[in-house]
């Protein structure tokens, strides 16, 4: 501690704080590239008729779309115009 009563940052404590900073920023690149890589849609449907779309992460249901909103008929039009 100095006269002034302040703690004067050591080497140490500033090291280990941009270890954090960079392991923190590792953390966030790779759970973005996680989040955009194999995304799919999947058509529910019932009697003929989408009762709503899935968007999967590989395996894993991500969420739920209503195929009347208007992301839903965004996702739904492209489908029917590249097959």
């Amino acid at each position: 501690m100095s006269e002034n009563g302040t703690v004067a940052a050591t080497d140490e404590t500033t090291s280990t704080a941009a270890e954090t900073t960079n392991n923190d920023a590792a953390q966030t690149a790779e759970q973005m590239t996680e989040s955009t890589e194999d995304v799919s849609y999947h058509t529910v449907e019932k009697e003929g008729n989408v009762t709503a779309i899935w968007e999967m992460q590989g395996r894993k249901h991500i969420r739920t779309i209503d195929p009347r909103s208007k992301e839903g008929k965004q996702i739904l039009e492209l489908f029917e115009t590249a097959g």
